[in-house]
């Protein structure tokens, strides 16, 4: 069987409001006392400028809603957004609908059944013996996993697969509480929306995919959390985060190059999951980055904010479409358990 290869990828993404008029036009009303004058410090160091809302707070105020409420919405929302991603990537591939194998669907901001996987398939036109599989709940490193799902399905069956990752947490936004919580200012200030679809397919031109591995810290599980409640999903994040990446991210990535003979020297791009500045920080330092190593997770922080899991294919798409485009790409992305995954691509021409 053919190396599994990434051939195409498509992104979509609601419309955009700018960070400064999402603060000033919702959020500086929604915290109050000295929970606001935190906030605004908070959404002003966040290194998002932009970010893109399905159900957009300066037009919907959804933090008062119930969780049913939004989860039909999201049905309506991700829809159309899913379409077009897997549209674009299909097209960029230059394969049908029906020749997917796999349907593997990423997404932890909503649920229902049919979902995503069956609606998609169908009006798409995939196969009737196109097989899906859903991941939920993974987060933000969840595009990883599901592209070693892919990859592992392409070289036993010889035929292509299709990863989307698809994240509405517009839909999330909390009620305003009684007391300080930093870490719902912090998600309110970093989370976005989008949908990527990457095609899989069994050699040809793209980004080969050599392996994915991870790790987990099953000590540090309280450190990031995310709560179906009443009142949408609740994102629970430790300001100790950074501090466990920087335990095991250096290990991680020079224990995935020895396995294929290179070293962080020879990779001349890396696409890192951007859970927020300090995140980046941290593995600059760990792993001796130059600055301009992670200039693509930077500005894709600032133009579309932490999309959870459709983030680290954002970035890869925006390596892949440079002017010099990168030979050997390190992957990324880290979540709750708390895991950190890692993936190596090399350019086929």
């Amino acid at each position: 069987m053919g190396v599994p290869v990434i051939a195409g990828l498509g992104t979509a993404q609601p419309p955009a409001a700018a960070q400064d008029e999402l603060w000033s036009g919702f959020f500086a009303r929604h915290f109050s006392g000295n929970t606001r004058a935190l906030a605004e410090r908070v959404f002003a160091n966040s290194g998002v400028t932009r970010r893109q809302a399905a159900v957009n707070p300066l037009l919907e105020d959804v933090s008062e809603w119930p969780t049913e409420r939004r989860m039909r919405r999201y049905q309506v929302e991700a829809l159309p957004l899913g379409k077009e991603a897997v549209s674009r990537a299909l097209t960029a591939a230059g394969l049908d609908a029906a020749d997917i194998g796999l349907f593997v669907v990423c997404s932890c901001t909503g649920y229902a059944t049919p979902g995503l996987d069956i609606l998609l398939a169908r009006d798409l036109g995939m196969a009737p013996d196109t097989q899906r599989m859903f991941v939920g709940h993974m987060g933000c490193y969840a595009a990883l996993p599901g592209l070693g799902a892919a990859s592992n399905y392409v070289i036993a069956r010889g035929r292509a697969a299709l990863l989307l990752c698809a994240e509405l947490t517009s839909l999330h936004i909390q009620p305003p509480g009684a007391r300080v919580d930093t870490q719902q200012i912090v998600s309110h200030a970093l989370f976005s929306d989008a949908a990527v679809a990457a095609v899989v397919v069994p050699g040809g031109r793209g980004y080969a995919l050599r392996e994915v591995i991870s790790v987990t810290d099953t000590s540090t599980a309280d450190h990031m959390t995310w709560d179906v409640t009443d009142m949408g999903f609740r994102m629970g994040l430790s300001p100790k985060v950074p501090q466990v990446l920087s335990r095991h991210v250096r290990d991680l990535v020079d224990d995935l190059l020895a396995r294929h003979g290179c070293t962080r020297s020879e990779v001349d791009g890396w696409a890192v999951h951007p859970g927020g500045p300090r995140i980046l920080n941290v593995v600059e330092r760990e792993l001796a980055l130059p600055p301009s190593a992670l200039a693509a997770s930077r500005d894709t922080l600032a133009e579309h904010g932490n999309c959870s899991s459709p983030t680290v294919l954002l970035i890869l798409d925006r390596l892949w479409s440079s002017p010099s485009a990168p030979r050997r790409v390190v992957m990324l992305a880290f979540g709750p358990g708390l895991t950190l995954y890692a993936a190596l691509l090399e350019r086929e021409d």
